[in-house]
């Protein structure tokens, strides 16, 4: 241990030196040779092959104190910099939710109100009783789609067949660009589908956003695209945040890392795929496409989702802009599931346990089931190429994970969160602030 000692002159600003020599102190304290546990794991998760390079970044009390890329070096990906664009997939989610709630907050619509008054193709559903396929009792509601209560799944059979590595399947339809022009020709073949059993009955993740997406056009009478710019993108300063890929944007796209190992939960077949790839992105991110699919369509930035998150530790401002009313703020946060494991919620993520669902997002309320020594109340979400965030609002902070990489695996954030918020890791912290 190397203990240091710091003489001030008088005429100094003492509060302000020892503000900017802290940093240097803790880190000697804790001694040079000790190895930063979060940029450890970084490493590791690419050494076990979970990932290529991946960054992080921790920010509390709009500071940055700890941010770091760790790059694979490996043949077929790139180095992370400040202009690496990433696939979100289902962090569009909670880009989504905003929006909405952007909309409530303007009393453009009501949480109960039927879908089918917004968009009428939905007005006579079939849902599944059983063995049996009826006309479902029940309207779906706007608070149904807002927090995966509709019955509405993916009709994937990504659990079996692996469609990655073979002609697209019609079960894949909803989840690409490639079978529909816009959003309006997405909802009329969705609202084909039979629901999984009666609107409001159970929590069942699936296409919600992208309806919700439709939604808004309806509303606005913009695309879904051009409200996002207008209403959120711009003032959240989120400029490189999009559903398309530009020729320049391309060269600035993170190749896929993937790894499938055969009989495993995310892939039960004995179908094995690795290495780095810019060929299985499965969205088209066409300029010319306008099926602008709000539950994993978006594309952004480190730098832009670092923002969104910032608003959201900010209950619905961005530098002293209220992008959200405190009421529509709380109301995303409120409690729609009791939290996993629930016999009553059959189809909760048993990869969340003491986590309740929300509108889309899933919020911590049992800690000690959760285990990962986060305090209660931490919400965020997740996407499928391994994007991940978290906030916490009791202590001013956020957390964001950014890679490229398949299979999914929500022990990421679990173990960033058992970092964080072990014991030492305030200490560690400090040696991350600029000086």
């Amino acid at each position: 241990m190397i203990f240091i000692f710091f003489y001030f002159n008088s005429t100094l600003d003492k509060k302000m030196k020892m503000k900017k020599l802290l940093p240097i102190f803790l880190f000697l304290l804790i001694g040079c040779n000790s190895i930063d546990p979060i940029l450890e794991y970084q490493q590791k998760l690419i050494s076990d092959e979970v990932t290529g390079s991946n960054i992080f970044k921790l920010v509390k009390n709009d500071e940055v104190v700890y941010k770091e890329v760790a790059n694979s070096g490996k043949l077929g990906d790139k180095d992370i910099n400040d202009e690496t664009i990433f696939p979100i997939w289902s962090m569009s989610k909670p880009v989504t939710t905003v929006a909405m709630m952007i909309l409530y907050d303007r009393g453009a619509f009501e949480l109960n109100d039927n879908l089918s008054d917004y968009l009428p193709e939905y007005k006579k559903m079939m849902c599944k009783n059983g063995d049996l396929i009826e006309p479902c009792k029940n309207q779906i509601k706007i608070i149904d789609l807002l927090t995966h209560r509709s019955g509405f799944g993916y009709y994937s059979d990504v659990y079996g067949i692996n469609n990655f590595i073979s002609e697209p399947s019609p079960l894949f339809k909803y989840m690409n660009t490639y079978f529909y022009d816009d959003l309006n020709e997405f909802s009329m073949a969705v609202s084909k589908e039979i629901l999984e059993f009666e609107p409001g009955k159970h929590y069942y993740y699936g296409l919600n956003q992208d309806i919700l997406g439709r939604v808004i056009e309806v509303i606005t009478g913009q695309t879904f695209y051009e409200f996002l710019v207008e209403n959120l993108f711009k003032p959240l300063e989120m400029s490189n945040t999009k559903f398309h890929l530009t020729l320049e944007d391309r060269e600035k796209f993170q190749p896929l890392f993937i790894n499938k190992i055969p009989d495993t939960p995310m892939n039960p077949s004995t179908n094995s795929l690795k290495g780095f790839t810019n060929e299985l992105d499965q969205l088209s991110y066409s300029e010319n496409n306008k099926n602008y699919l709000g539950s994993g369509g978006l594309v952004s930035t480190f730098s832009d989702y670092s923002n969104f998150c910032q608003m959201l530790v900010n209950e619905g401002e961005f530098k002293g802009n209220k992008i959200l009313s405190k009421e529509s703020f709380q109301l995303m946060l409120e409690k729609h599931t009791e939290p996993y494991p629930n016999d009553d919620e059959p189809y909760l993520f048993p990869d969340l346990p003491g986590n309740y669902f929300a509108f889309n997002f899933s919020v911590l309320e049992n800690t000690e089931l959760d285990g990962t020594g986060a305090p209660m109340g931490v919400y965020g979400w997740s996407g499928y190429h391994n994007t991940h965030f978290w906030i916490d609002p009791e202590n001013k902070m956020y957390g964001l994970f950014m890679s490229r990489s398949r299979e999914f695996n929500f022990s990421i954030p679990t173990n960033l969160k058992k970092v964080v918020y072990s014991q030492d890791i305030n200490v560690l912290l400090f040696s991350h602030l600029s000086l």
